[in-house]
């Protein structure tokens, strides 16, 4: 199960990427200064969180467990929701998606705690 959250924090890493030099390329010239940040914001903590789920495979490697794993999924649906919804409402202009973006910030929290009580927990 570790190697699954390698490879899905590798693949989410490079989907950051790309939507970063998206963000910065294609759409600086066709929208506002503020969903350009928006956008910005989305792929930036989607970096940070792909990054994590690495650190969730790498850890895990060493010292399985389900609670870790718990962490993987909650950090990956904080990246879905948080990161999607802030991609969703640059490119569309629909600001009641931004609403959406607290629920994936509750499960990066989510994510984080559970790393944290998992680590806590596998040291002697």
């Amino acid at each position: 199960m570790m190697r699954w959250w390698l490879v899905v924090g590798a693949v989410n890493a490079f989907l950051s990427v790309a939507a970063g030099a998206f963000g910065a390329h294609a759409l600086k010239a066709r929208l506002p200064q503020d969903l350009q940040l928006i956008f910005e914001t989305g792929a930036r903590y989607h970096m940070y969180h792909a990054l994590a789920l690495v650190a969730v495979g790498l850890f895990g490697a060493v010292r399985p467990s389900a609670l870790l794993s718990s962490a993987g999924w909650a950090m990956l649906v904080g990246i879905v929701l948080f990161s999607g919804s802030l991609y969703a409402l640059a490119l569309s202009g629909v600001r009641v998606l931004g609403a959406i973006t607290p629920l994936g910030g509750l499960g990066f929290l989510v994510g984080w705690v559970l790393f944290a009580v998992a680590a806590w927990r596998a040291t002697p």
